[in-house]
C-alpha cells in the first residue's frame, strides 16, 4: 500500500478513536446538570470520565501531530482556513481541564457550581464545532492555487456545515447518557436512561438525515455500506436502550460513530480538502503528504508504540471499570478561603 494512503487511513482510525472515547466525556459533562440534581450527583456524573478523560484527548493529540508530519500541506490549510473555530475548540479544551482539577480544589458551593457551568459550557462547544469542521472538510471550502483558504469565518456557517454540529451533539449527548446509564447506580442511573431514551430516537433521525445528505451529496458507492452500518449501530442503540441493554446499546453507538467517520473519510478521497473554488485546487492525498522518507519513518514508529498505547489505555479501562453511586463519593475537603 502506498504510504500516503496509509496515512489517511490511520488518521482516520485516530479520529475515529478520539471522538469514541472523547465524545461520551462531552457528553457526560453536558449532562452533569441534568443527570446529577445536586452536588453529589453531579459528582458522580463527573467522577465516571475523571480517570479517563485525559487519556482520551491524547487522541486528538496524535491525529493532530501525524496529520502535521504526514500532510503538512493539509495541516496547514486546515488550521489557517478554520483558525477562529479550532481556537475556541482548544480554549474549550484548556478550559475544561482547568475545571474539572480546580472545581473540588475549595469546599464552597459556590466555587464549585461555577466550574461545573464552566465544565458544561467547554463540552458544548467542541461538541458542535467538531461537526461543522468536518462537514466543512467534506463539502469543500475556497482554496487558490497556492492551496490558501480564501473564505471567512461565515463561509463555515452553511446548512450542511450546521447540520454536521447538529449530528455530532446529538450523537455525544446519547453517548454520554449510555455511558453513564452503564457506569453509574441509584438515581444517576434512573435519569441517565430517562434521558438515553429520550435522546438516542433523536440522534438517529438527525444522523440519518446528515448521512444521507452527505452520501447524495459528496459519497461514492461503496460508502453506502459505511451509512447502512452506522444507522444500525444507531438502531440497535435505541432498541436495546429500551430494554435496559446499556452494553449493547454503547457498543451500538459507538459503531455509529466509527462509521460515520468512515463516511467522512470515505467521501473526502482521494482529497484531504476539497477546494469549492477550483477542483483543480484541492488538496489531495498525494499533492499533500510528506516525503516517503518521513513517512516510512512515522510508519515504524506507529506500528511499534501504537500497540502499547492500546494496551495501556484498555487496562486504564479495565481498572476504572466498577459503577459509581453518590454512596462512593467521599465528603468535600475543608479548604475553604481566608475570611478577612
Amino acid at each position: 500500500m502506498d504510504l500516503a494512503i496509509f496515512w489517511f487511513i490511520l488518521i482516520a482510525v485516530l479520529w475515529t478513536g478520539y471522538l469514541v472515547l472523547e465524545g461520551f466525556d462531552f457528553g457526560v459533562a453536558m449532562l452533569m446538570e441534568k443527570v446529577g440534581k445536586g452536588d453529589r450527583g453531579r459528582r458522580t456524573a463527573l467522577n465516571t470520565i475523571g480517570p479517563v478523560w485525559d487519556g482520551n484527548e491524547v487522541w486528538l493529540l496524535t491525529a493532530g501531530g501525524a496529520t502535521f508530519a504526514a500532510f503538512p500541506e493539509w495541516y496547514a490549510t486546515l488550521f489557517s482556513g478554520f483558525y477562529f473555530p479550532l481556537l475556541l475548540i482548544l480554549l474549550a479544551l484548556i478550559v475544561r481541564a482547568v475545571a474539572i482539577e480546580y472545581r473540588g480544589k475549595i469546599n464552597e458551593d459556590s466555587w464549585r457550581r461555577r466550574w461545573d457551568w464552566v465544565i458544561m459550557g467547554s463540552a458544548w462547544v467542541p461538541s458542535i464545532l467538531w461537526g461543522v469542521a468536518f462537514a466543512n472538510m467534506v463539502r469543500g471550502v475556497p482554496i487558490d492555487e497556492t492551496f490558501t483558504y480564501t473564505g471567512g469565518f461565515f463561509n463555515l456557517l452553511n446548512p450542511y456545515a450546521l447540520l454536521g454540529g447538529a449530528t455530532t451533539l446529538a450523537l455525544f449527548l446519547s453517548h454520554g447518557a449510555i455511558f453513564l446509564a452503564l457506569k453509574t447506580n441509584g438515581e444517576v442511573r434512573e435519569r441517565a436512561e430517562a434521558v438515553a431514551r429520550r435522546v438516542a430516537p433523536i440522534a438517529l433521525v438527525i444522523a440519518a438525515v446528515f448521512a444521507i445528505w452527505t452520501q447524495l451529496a459528496y459519497g461514492v458507492a461503496w460508502t453506502w455500506g459505511a451509512v447502512v452500518i452506522a444507522a444500525a449501530g444507531l438502531a440497535v442503540a435505541v432498541g436495546a436502550g429500551r430494554i435496559g441493554r446499556y452494553g449493547i446499546a454503547f457498543t451500538g453507538n459507538a459503531v455509529a460513530i466509527a462509521f460515520a467517520v468512515v463516511l467522512i473519510f470515505g467521501s473526502l478521497y482521494p482529497d484531504v480538502m476539497p477546494s469549492s473554488t477550483d477542483p483543480a485546487f484541492s488538496l489531495t492525498v498525494q499533492n499533500a503528504s510528506s516525503t516517503d522518507y518521513t513517512l516510512t519513518v512515522m510508519s515504524w514508529v506507529a506500528v511499534i508504540l501504537t500497540p502499547v498505547v492500546l494496551i495501556y489505555q484498555g487496562w486504564t479501562y479495565w481498572v476504572f471499570r466498577r459503577r459509581l453511586s453518590a454512596e462512593n463519593i467521599p465528603e468535600h475537603n475543608s479548604l475553604t478561603f481566608l475570611k478577612k
